[in-house]
């Protein structure tokens, strides 16, 4: 049986695949929109598929872990999947690379939280405060918090006596009205990353 196409179906086919393109180019534009961050930097953002989220849960948990070894976990050939993971670093998603280092093995093994109060609620003493605390080196984390106070501090120390030493410094920043402290005795679940995968 022999089907004949007409010109004018012919037409419409063609129509069709280039309505389909201009469909699929806008999608593209419409995922991929660059905007600028609070801090005044270029990012691209993008709709994460399952297959990023995947990339970026292995990723997360071993940084180390080689382009074929990924590949073949998230069932990609090696090129692509290289291509979307420096897609993921130059949109920012992936920040860096880092080693998870024993804390108690190299001698930091005593942690403390610390409540910290300020004597005024104004950006002045606010700014005063953060420019003066991301100098001490014993202070690993920094969070300004919604409360009954104003910052809580994550120490990593090597003993109570640098506890002590690291206290005098902490109630002498500038505005500084009352802290608490809170010493950890066992840490029962760490940051293990984002729920990336549920």
């Amino acid at each position: 049986m022999r089907i004949v196409v007409s010109e004018r179906q012919n037409e419409l086919f063609f129509f069709h695949v280039l309505l389909n393109n201009i469909l699929l180019i806008y999608k593209i534009i419409a995922y991929c929109v660059v905007f600028r961050g609070f801090e005044g930097r270029i990012w691209m953002v993008y709709t994460l598929d399952k297959t990023d989220l995947r990339i970026l849960a292995f990723l997360q948990s071993e940084g180390r872990l080689s382009n074929v070894e990924l590949a073949r976990r998230v069932n990609l050939s090696p090129s692509p999947c290289l291509e979307r993971v420096r897609r993921l670093e130059s949109t920012g998603f992936i920040e860096g690379y880092s080693a998870r280092l024993d804390a108690a093995a190299l001698g930091f093994g005593t942690s403390a939280f610390i409540q910290v109060t300020l004597d005024r609620t104004t950006a002045e003493v606010f700014d005063r405060f953060r420019d003066a605390v991301i100098l001490i080196h014993e202070v690993a984390e920094c969070h300004m918090v919604a409360g009954g106070f104003d910052y809580l501090l994550k120490l990593r120390l090597t003993s109570m006596d640098a506890y002590r030493a690291v206290l005098a410094r902490i109630v002498d920043l500038p505005g500084v009205a009352q802290t608490h402290t809170y010493v950890v005795i066992e840490a029962i679940k760490q940051d293990a990353g984002l729920p990336l995968l549920r």
